[in-house]
């Protein structure tokens, strides 16, 4: 199938377009009235293990937004569960772990499986999701990164300072490293079927990974975020996202992704100074600035813009995802305000 509007993947390979492609994480969720209505009749769960509703979800901000990608509605976590470290989301709280791994008895017991199998039905929502699309967009697949699996897998659910994760870190090197080289496996072996079932991009979400300093990113992470990108490289553009990561940028750009994402922490051309001007670069709005004044949020966009001046390689998107309490409006105005913006310059 030919993807019509091309501009997002051109823009991931670092080629003029003819406006800054937009799409915005959790773009499809708790901010969109359609999606709160499936949510009172379903968990979160069963929208992500449950095809044609992961499609429904998938699609919802397609139809009301003018965004120049679709990213699958799934969840991060749920290559946990048959990886043998099963959890819930619990309402107000968010995903909890039913059995932390705190051990390397833990760590040893963690199942080998088949993504094509265990995650079949990620898999066919793609092909779904593809088919209703009809090259509308390209279609963007995505995964956790090993540090912030570990995490969650460590720390039982969120945390605010990850003292479970890096004692182990820190306390047994060894097997912090067999538990994230088990994983990198994992999540590179699901990227590829996801570009075999006929995702159009990839992102790897490594969402915690500000935690952590320079020094202990290369020791720890580079690695095994490394052997994902590596194990996905030349098959589809990638994108590699984190938060809090404005102090190790460059690591990680070595560490993989033909597009580095960027917070709002830091302006966007000091960004992608730090990340080198052979990788693109994602961002990097403050989500907040879409529950303030339509003039702030546009002279926000405008600011982004300006600094990237035209270069070729810019995804417009937040910093984070879309805040549950955005109005729906505020993202359809700023969608369209970037590709009028941009499209002038």
């Amino acid at each position: 199938m030919v993807v019509v509007n091309t501009r997002f993947l051109q823009a991931c390979r670092r080629e003029a377009v003819d406006a800054t492609p937009v799409w915005f994480m959790r773009q499809a969720g708790r901010y969109m009235a359609e999606y709160r209505a499936l949510r009172e009749r379903y968990t979160m769960l069963e929208l992500c293990r449950t095809p044609d509703l992961a499609v429904e979800v998938t699609l919802q901000p397609i139809r009301r937004i003018e965004v120049d990608a679709a990213i699958l509605f799934s969840d991060l976590l749920l290559p946990l569960e048959p990886l043998g470290v099963p959890f819930d989301f619990v309402k107000g709280e968010g995903p909890q772990i039913e059995r932390p791994i705190r051990t390397e008895s833990d760590i040893d017991a963690l199942r080998r499986f088949e993504p094509r199998e265990a995650l079949a039905h990620v898999l066919e929502a793609i092909q779904l999701v593809k088919r209703e699309l009809d090259g509308k967009v390209p279609l963007i697949g995505f995964a956790g990164a090993p540090f912030t699996l570990a995490s969650y897998a460590i720390e039982g659910g969120h945390s605010n300072h990850f003292a479970e994760t890096k004692a182990l870190m820190y306390g047994n090197p060894a097997a912090w490293h067999r538990l994230c080289d088990r994983l990198a496996t994992m999540v590179g072996d699901y990227l590829v079927a996801q570009v075999e079932a006929g995702v159009d991009a990839v992102q790897v979400f490594d969402s915690w990974i500000g935690a952590l300093n320079a020094r202990d990113y290369r020791e720890f992470v580079l690695p095994h975020t490394q052997k994902i990108f590596a194990m996905v490289a030349g098959r589809v553009p990638t994108i590699h996202f984190g938060t809090g990561t404005a102090t190790i940028l460059a690591e990680l750009a070595e560490a993989g992704g033909d597009v580095i994402g960027a917070d709002w922490r830091i302006p966007i051309d000091e960004a992608w100074a730090r990340i080198g001007d052979t990788r693109g670069i994602q961002g990097n709005l403050d989500p907040t600035l879409l529950l303030g004044p339509t003039e702030r949020l546009f002279a926000g966009a405008a600011e982004v813009l300006d600094r990237v001046d035209g270069r070729p390689g810019h995804i417009f998107n937040l910093g984070h995802g879309i805040l549950p309490s955005t109005p729906v409006e505020r993202v359809q105005a700023l969608a369209k305000y970037v590709h009028q913006y941009s499209a002038r310059r």
